[in-house]
């Protein structure tokens, strides 16, 4: 059977090229977020004594606020993965306004080995830190290093580097882009939506039915004193500064 030669002008060249990529967009999205909603469906659902819902002290002078409101500005959650590789690992997230630093970070802290290396026991674990940005990004690698001297004695050090250059683009740039270019990693999918209602939803139930008021909190502090018996046998909250 004679073949023959197709020549594709620009314009279809570029179209094919558009298609084949946005499949691979798709394929790689699609199995990102597959992984979150599995992730999702493992978390147990919250109760009450893994939250501390909070509002900071003038909330209910604000314009269009009622003057009882119970509406929460803050809350502190302990969390639990239903998974082998997280078993036994608790999950602490905060969030709120007014707080002392406006900040998104993530702050890993490793178990204490067995036997420890140096003579006197640090009081920090080994820790790995994000800093997540819109103007700055950051990872820092925290360690415990030997003191100078004969003993064997260490102390807290950490590696830090830091991206604090302003992005090209802001956040809801890069998303319309992706919107452009077919590619759905970052937008929410149904399935985790409704995976992430059910994790929150018998304590959003509960507040709502008893109308419980959060605890108040100090603007420009950390939140309600209340949420730091929360994380305290896991070593407490870290608090980030105002830099990396």
């Amino acid at each position: 059977m004679p073949t023959r030669n197709v020549n594709l002008t620009a314009e279809q060249d570029a179209f094919i090229e558009e298609v084949v990529r946005a499949g691979r967009y798709q394929n790689a999205s699609e199995a990102m977020r597959d992984e979150k909603v599995a992730l999702l469906q493992s978390v147990r659902p919250l109760d009450t004594s893994g939250l501390v819902r909070g509002q900071y002290a003038g909330y209910r002078s604000e314009p269009e606020v009622a003057p009882d409101s119970t509406a929460e500005t803050y809350a502190a959650l302990r969390l639990e993965i239903d998974s082998p590789r997280w078993a036994g690992v608790p999950f602490f997230i905060r969030t709120g306004k007014r707080l002392a630093v406006t900040a998104t970070q993530v702050l890993v802290r490793l178990r204490a080995p067995a036997h420890p290396l140096f003579d006197a026991a640090a009081e920090a674990p080994n820790h790995v830190r994000f800093g997540l940005g819109p103007d700055r990004v950051s990872i820092a690698l925290g360690v415990h290093t030997k003191e100078p001297g004969a003993g064997m004695r260490g102390r807290a050090s950490e590696l830090l580097m830091c991206d604090d250059e302003a992005g090209e683009m802001s956040a809801y740039e890069r998303l319309i882009g992706d919107a452009l270019r077919g590619d759905p990693t970052l937008f929410a999918r149904q399935d985790a939506i409704e995976a992430a209602w059910r994790v929150v939803d018998g304590v959003v139930a509960d507040a709502a039915g008893h109308g419980a008021a959060p605890k108040p909190y100090a603007q420009g502090s950390w939140g309600p004193v209340e949420a730091d018996a929360l994380a305290a046998a896991a070593g407490g909250w870290h608090d980030p500064g105002p830099g990396c």
